[in-house]
């Protein structure tokens, strides 16, 4: 996946090892959100990963990345639950990772900024102890197109992307087990996925979407968390 991202012209930094993480750290995407202002720290719903929000915070100090802000208790929040619609708009999901207090903070936080955070329900799904985020049902593909699990979005959500004027393609529902809604954009239409959902990539390539793809099931589907989850872009050019 990393040669992926480097023949995309991405530069991949690596979090240095953490006695203190667990193997959940792998999924970068999770633990703070960098805006136009700073890096938020995040207070992950599941408890074993509150610890990675200051492993980012360090990181980020040593290259200079300014913290913007933290989410503290009773405020829950994961990364994964937030889709920026675009510089302006950020849509947070509101289930077991990102709780109302959360997203009030992070309200608190960007609405000074001129940033609008739109609330999303989640569905209940597989239940409390899955990793259901909003980021499971939907991926900004580019500034126009969203690859999307409809039928587990609220029909708020579906009708507000709509109302955006943005293009919905539908996964191949029977890869929703492997991840299939799961896809990194690289811009100019350039998509790393899993090369275990076939149909749903081919639906890419069809609507002009460059897709490169590797596998996945160890790293990924066993986890759940795919190449959006394991990496945390800080900065897009």
């Amino acid at each position: 996946m990393c040669r992926l991202l480097q023949e995309g012209g991405a530069e991949v930094a690596c979090l240095p090892q953490d006695d203190t993480l667990t193997l959940d750290a792998v999924y970068t995407h999770d633990a703070s959100l960098p805006t136009d202002y700073g890096l938020i720290l995040m207070n992950p719903g599941k408890a074993n990963r509150v610890p990675e929000a200051q492993a980012h915070a360090r990181f980020c100090v040593q290259h200079g990345i300014p913290i913007l802000g933290e989410i503290r208790s009773p405020g829950k929040t994961e990364a994964g639950d937030m889709v920026w619609l675009d510089p302006r708009t950020l849509l947070i999901g509101c289930g077991y990772r990102t709780n109302r207090p959360g997203i009030e903070q992070m309200r608190s936080l960007l609405a000074p900024k001129g940033v609008d955070v739109v609330s999303a329900p989640l569905p209940y799904g597989p239940g409390p102890a899955a990793c259901l985020h909003l980021m499971s049902l939907m991926s900004m593909l580019d500034e126009h197109t969203v690859l999307v699990d409809l039928p587990w979005l609220a029909v708020e959500t579906v009708e507000l992307l709509k109302s955006r004027g943005l293009r919905l393609l539908e996964i191949e529902y029977g890869e929703r087990d492997t991840l299939a809604c799961n896809v990194l954009s690289l811009g100019k239409k350039r998509l790393i996925a899993l090369e275990e959902n076939p149909c749903t990539n081919q639906r890419l390539r069809e609507a002009a979407f460059d897709v490169r793809t590797f596998a996945a099931l160890e790293l990924c589907i066993n986890g759940s968390g795919g190449p959006t989850c394991l990496t945390r872009p800080l900065l897009r050019r």
